[in-house]
């Protein structure tokens, strides 16, 4: 069955996935145990039956038909897992094996460069069958998925906590903006009980003021009466303005930290031609990325070469994004749209996935294969995260700008233009530097 691997800690994390076939990249997962880690908590759906032999139609049932469309998938034959996905859906099938049937499914549409496809069968796990959303961001096997703009529709929807698909991303989303801001929840607390104590207050001085205004001996001095109605009705809009715009600012934050985990999902290919996400590089490098036109863009790589052994130091790593490449490149049915050659560099699955990103010796090898500058894969997809960070930050789309990422693959800067080298060279800590350190 499906592998749906929730890593609770970390919403931007590597994959946990734990066991799948490893001859070819984007297979689904297969498991049949619910495990849990120290540190890492999994959730995993688990059918046991074998799958040495195919089910007669007499004895077929849900749980058959998704391991048998797996044993499938691992030999290559798609459509013919597909069959047995949908074969799987048609028979009575129960949550978790709807679940399964559709996540495999749409593992078997993202493997073919159906994006439409995946993401129907995705959005319907989610909102009728309880899938975590971090479990798409995380799973190796839809990276090609992620990659597309349908990918990018379902995110927004996630994030925006639609019925649809459900509340989960929004509130992993939400506890990490809390995370970041964490006073806000005590902020709203005092917003919403001096408005409170400001509204009780109003409710007595109302008849006072009106006794004031009528007059008479025993009537309350009416300045000072209207007085105190003014601060509590002052207090009361000014606290109800701030609630909003504590409102705003994590709406703001959320779509943020949403832009941020798609950035970390971006494919880059190494001077290796090893293709990898950029999460991969986290706390190894700290990518600069520019984007405008051709002629600036290499004017300012050219700039670049004379402080390099300097920017290295730093652990930059250019990552240059030319305007309009990206309409010129098609998405093919493997990896990221690269050639068949290159989609077998792409990082491997598996435990051998999660023990590259975990392992020192490997983080190592990882490293000795930077060269200061990496190519962007699938570019219409930087684009679109480059247009979309100029927005947020009041830049007009298009416009050539850069963007300078930190070590823990946040963005630290970004600017109008091409960046001054000399600055940089100076803004920066090396990274054996104890700044370097507190950016991990």
């Amino acid at each position: 069955m499906a592998s749906l691997a929730l890593n609770q800690q970390q919403l931007l994390c590597f994959s946990s996935s734990r066991s799948r076939a490893k001859t070819r990249p984007w297979l689904p997962h297969k498991v049949t145990l619910l495990n849990s880690r120290k540190k890492v908590h999994i959730f995993q759906v688990s059918c046991s039956s074998s799958t040495s032999q195919s089910p007669d139609a007499n004895t077929q049932t849900a749980e058959s038909c998704v391991n048998l469309g797996l044993s499938l998938f691992s030999k290559g034959r798609v459509k013919d897992a597909l069959v047995q996905f949908e074969t799987a859906l048609s028979l009575d099938p129960s949550p978790t094996e709807a679940q399964a049937a559709l996540y495999n499914k749409a593992c078997c549409h993202a493997y073919r460069g159906e994006g439409k496809k995946a993401a129907d069968c995705l959005r319907t796990a989610l909102g009728e069958y309880n899938l975590k959303f971090s479990t798409i961001l995380n799973d190796p096997d839809l990276a090609s998925f992620r990659a597309l703009a349908e990918f990018k529709e379902l995110q927004e929807e996630a994030r925006l906590g639609g019925e649809d698909i459900g509340y989960g991303f929004r509130r992993d989303l939400k506890l990490i903006s809390e995370v970041q801001a964490p006073f806000r929840g005590v902020r709203r607390f005092f917003y919403v009980a001096f408005c409170a104590a400001a509204g009780i207050s109003t409710f007595f001085t109302i008849p006072r003021l009106l006794s004031a205004i009528k007059g008479g001996d025993d009537a309350p001095d009416l300045w000072e009466t209207a007085g105190n109605a003014a601060i509590n009705i002052g207090g009361i809009i000014v606290l109800v303005a701030l609630f909003f715009w504590d409102n705003k600012k994590e709406e703001e934050q959320i779509a943020q930290i949403s832009r941020d985990e798609t950035l970390s999902r971006l494919p880059l290919r190494l001077s290796t031609n090893r293709v990898v996400e950029l999460v991969q590089l986290r706390d190894t490098i700290r990518p600069v990325i520019l984007a405008g036109s051709k002629e600036t863009v290499s004017l300012a790589m050219q700039k670049a070469e004379r402080f390099r052994t300097e920017l290295l130091r730093r652990g930059v790593l250019l990552v240059p994004v030319i305007w309009g490449e990206g309409k010129e490149t098609q998405v093919e049915k493997k990896g990221f749209g690269v050639s068949p050659k290159a989609a077998t560099a792409l990082p491997s699955i598996g435990e051998d996935f999660e023990k590259r990103a975990q392992s020192i010796i490997a983080k190592s090898k990882l490293k000795a294969e930077i060269r200061f500058r990496a190519e962007v894969v699938s570019p219409a997809e930087w684009e679109r995260w480059i247009r979309d960070q100029q927005k947020s930050e009041g830049v007009t789309p298009g416009e050539d700008v850069y963007i300078i990422l930190r070590l823990d693959g946040r963005v630290r800067r970004s600017g109008k233009g091409m960046p001054d080298w000399q600055q940089i060279v100076k803004e920066l800590p090396p990274m054996e530097a104890f700044l370097s350190k507190l950016e991990r």
